[in-house]
């Protein structure tokens, strides 16, 4: 059976509907210094669990959106619209 997205705009999902564009990471103020930026743009840690990524729903809504995915498993836990400021919504 194939892995279904909880996209909040259009529901349950196949992933081959995403396209995955990276970590979820808070940008730097404006006012950050080189090295900060630098370290931004450039380091990403590997961790092993839960981790948030951008995803955007290329084949459906076009929406961009934050994705808690276990890189162990790649399991979907959570799945929020990238301009909302709350918490991702758990998988039911």
């Amino acid at each position: 059976m194939a892995s279904l997205v909880p996209c909040p705009n259009c529901g349950r999902r196949p992933k081959e509907e995403f396209t995955i564009k990276g970590a979820a990471l808070s940008r730097p103020g404006a006012d950050a210094d080189s090295e900060n930026w630098f370290d931004y743009v450039y380091l990403r840690d590997n961790p092993r669990g839960a981790y948030e990524e951008y995803w955007h729903h290329t084949s459906g809504c076009r929406r961009w959106l934050v994705v808690m995915r276990d890189t162990l498993t790649h399991e979907v836990a959570a799945c929020r619209d990238a301009t909302d400021g709350s918490r991702s919504e758990r998988r039911k």
